[in-house]
């Protein structure tokens, strides 16, 4: 190899390691801003609630003072009443968390938002380039929820979805998880299984995106008879 080849092969790798630093950078910027968006529901939701209570309180004292005089003690019990109720609802977690046993079982309309959540808790566990292949699928679970909240559970494209959001992608996380640390990076057959992983999440992306595209398309029939699955699996 002369040395123009080996300038040109560095500055190939170079320019992967550059696209791959940038990639996973727009992957933990996407990851952040639905981070924020659901903090942001959930701070709504939490002040709803509060007021609601609070309201509820009030109402309930007042009713209560018509007929029973309740006087200042009464008055300062209500206000500490309320000052727990709400800062409970306000800090208290509303959102529990997801169990991977419960993806399979979950409505189909709460099925991405809850595969996502599940994800996010797995993120950190995973290597580098599988951390951004799991970004680009949280992405496309959140295009691919408002197209399941018109789709019959019982129509056969239903059955395709949930096998590959709720089974198949937990699934292969759980396989690579049984995989000893030291074992990742260690090929067998030609590949390691941080490799394996990594193809095993593109496969998945591309066909959430298929199903994505299809839904979109109402193509309902090509997506009930494709019939195609996750290929790549850890086993032992």
């Amino acid at each position: 190899m002369t040395d123009v080849d080996r300038q040109v092969a560095r500055a190939g790798e170079v320019l992967d390691r550059t696209r791959a630093e940038r990639a996973a950078q727009r992957g933990r910027r996407r990851a952040a801003q639905r981070g924020r968006r659901r903090a942001a529901t959930s701070l709504a939701r939490r002040v709803g609630y509060a007021a609601a209570a609070d309201l509820a309180i009030l109402v309930a004292a007042m009713t209560i003072g018509w007929f029973v005089p309740i006087g200042m003690g009464g008055a300062l019990i209500v206000a500490a009443l309320m000052a727990v109720v709400t800062a409970t609802l306000l800090f208290a977690s509303l959102t529990p968390k997801v169990r991977v046993e419960q993806l399979h079982a979950v409505p189909l309309k709460a099925l991405p938002q809850m595969t996502e959540q599940w994800l996010e808790t797995q993120r950190a566990l995973l290597p580098a380039p599988a951390q951004t292949l799991v970004d680009g699928i949280g992405v496309r679970l959140e295009a691919l929820a408002p197209q399941l909240q018109t789709l019959d559970e019982q129509q056969p494209a239903a059955t395709e979805v949930r096998k590959l959001v709720g089974e198949q992608l937990p699934e292969l996380l759980r396989d690579y998880a049984k995989v000893p640390a030291a074992l990742r990076t260690v090929e067998r057959n030609g590949r390691s299984p941080d490799a394996q992983l990594a193809d095993g999440l593109r496969v998945i992306d591309e066909e959430i995106g298929q199903m994505s595209a299809q839904l979109a398309q109402g193509d309902l029939d090509l997506l009930e008879t494709r019939g195609r699955f996750l290929e790549i699996k850890y086993r032992d």
